[in-house]
């Protein structure tokens, strides 16, 4: 049996992805046969896997960091949450239906052994498996049949490291706290302690880490420092908001998105975040699109009738027809494009409640939402410009119409997808991850007026992932880390 070590956290956005994924590439940069694991998460950004399912995104970033495919073994339990009490549930990569919050707590003990099992799979493959836990365990009225933290290490027997962050502040009491509140069997698993997100000079807090081992008894095996880094990498759910500004501030051109409810796989948008001749944001709830804006871009939706409604309760309907009269872009991705067409159907409930809308109009398609989930890599060329494009699809439902006799891309297979409406201003694809490959964003921008930096964005993660490798080795105790994972 290899090694492994679950990463648990005194709460949700302590930095448990950024460091499983870190770890991951330090390990494998010692010739280790690494795997990433998360028995389950929470997050409407997720990726398509080689084995054709879906996990959630940090789990592929983690994957990279390990310099190995994602595979659906890696988050066999991906939540996509629908509204504030329903999700969509997805199981070893394929959808199962929809949940409310009390249903999936009813049932989720059942899945203790399919994540179990999907570990038990990485393990058999690997030297090192490096496990993420979900939100804290110290949510002990969530503890009855936990799968995501102290439920999975016992059934799996993988000993924890807890993380503290120290830049919200209460760090002491939230690691000494959850000693506190710990069940004796579950507080045995903890095999040390990590503080996150330390700026400034470290020897500040020496009297602080001494006081958490003195009050928990726990070795402490280091402060990782405020990750610099960790901006470049694939955004999660809970930072999107305090990541809204754009790097290319005073860009010679201005792209947004609308800051939807169900927005969806918004690290679509971070290769457009590097580049300097852009000025990339979100536009939260409440303002209205900027009339100066030369690109508006409808984001990918897990609920796309509800985003269509929260569209027009916002104003945001008339901005964007307004913006198009003006001669103003608009591109759709995913749920976005299937926005801009006339009508948008979901009469088996799929996404939600039953129902039926008017779309924008702005593309002449219409939409139905089935049961059949496409989950596929998509590459190919962009049908004006021939430019290169890779990405991938994951999306229920079908589009049709007119206006795909002008499809927004060509796909390696031959297949047409998308549209593009007749002046060629406004388009559309289901195809996410579009910015990526330097061809198709140099093809888009230049469309727009900009120039674009050469590089593939995955190699920007790949060098961040080095990065944030670097320093933890520099600042975290690495061989007493890898002895409790038993190495």
């Amino acid at each position: 049996m290899s090694a492994a070590l679950m990463v648990q956290g005194c709460g949700s956005d302590v930095g448990k992805s950024t460091l499983v994924a870190g770890l991951c590439r330090l390990f494998a940069n010692r010739g280790l046969r690494v795997r990433p694991f998360k028995p389950q998460n929470m997050s409407n950004n997720a990726a398509v896997t080689a084995d054709g399912g879906e996990i959630g995104r940090a789990q592929a970033v983690q994957a990279q960091a390990c310099r190995t495919a994602p595979t659906v073994d890696m988050n066999p339990v991906l939540l996509k949450p629908q509204s504030d009490v329903g999700a969509q549930l997805i199981v070893r990569g394929h959808m199962q239906g929809n949940w409310t919050a009390r249903g999936f707590q009813d049932r989720k003990a059942g899945l203790l052994e399919v994540a179990v099992d999907s570990f038990r799979r990485l393990q058999s493959e690997a030297d090192l498996v490096l496990v993420e836990g979900a939100g804290s365990p110290a949510e002990i009225n969530l503890r009855r049949g936990d799968i995501a933290n102290m439920g999975f290490a016992r059934a799996s027997q993988t000993p924890v490291v807890l993380v503290g962050d120290i830049d919200r502040g209460h760090v002491i009491a939230a690691l000494v706290g959850a000693h506190a509140v710990l069940d004796p069997d579950d507080l045995a698993m903890i095999r040390g302690f990590m503080i996150n997100k330390f700026r400034g000079d470290p020897s500040l807090f020496d009297d602080g880490r001494a006081e958490i081992v003195r009050r928990t008894g726990w070795p402490d095996l280091g402060m990782a420092p405020w990750l610099a880094a960790a901006r470049r990498l694939p955004a999660e759910d809970a930072v999107v908001l305090e990541r809204s500004s754009g790097d290319g501030a005073g860009g010679r051109v201005r792209i947004i998105a609308p800051l939807l409810r169900g927005l969806s796989n918004f690290d679509d948008f971070d290769p457009l975040r590097a580049e300097p001749d852009v000025d990339f944001a979100f536009v939260p709830p409440g303002q209205p699109l900027p009339r100066d804006a030369d690109l508006i871009v409808l984001p990918g939706s897990k609920s796309t009738l509800s985003d269509l409604a929260m569209l027009r309760a916002e104003g945001w309907d008339i901005d964007l027809k307004a913006h198009v009269r003006q001669g103003g872009k608009v591109l759709g991705l995913c749920g976005g494009y299937q926005m801009l067409g006339r009508r948008v159907a979901d009469p088996q409930g799929i996404e939600g409640e039953p129902g039926v809308a008017a779309g924008l109009g702005l593309l002449d398609v219409e939409t139905t939402l089935t049961a059949n989930k496409t989950l596929r890599p998509a590459s190919g060329r962009l049908a004006r410009s021939d430019a290169a494009f890779a990405g991938y699809e994951i999306h229920v439902g079908a589009t049709v119409g007119p206006g795909c006799a002008r499809p927004f891309l060509i796909h390696a297979d031959g297949r047409a997808d998308g549209a593009v409406s007749a002046d060629g201003r406004i388009a559309g694809a289901y195809v996410h991850g579009l910015f990526d490959r330097p061809e198709a964003r140099a093809a888009i921008l230049a469309d727009l007026g900009a120039a674009s930096t050469p590089g593939d964005h995955a190699d920007e993660v790949d060098k961040a992932l080095d990065e944030i490798a670097e320093m933890l080795d520099r600042r975290l105790d690495i061989d007493a880390i890898a002895r409790i994972a038993g190495l």
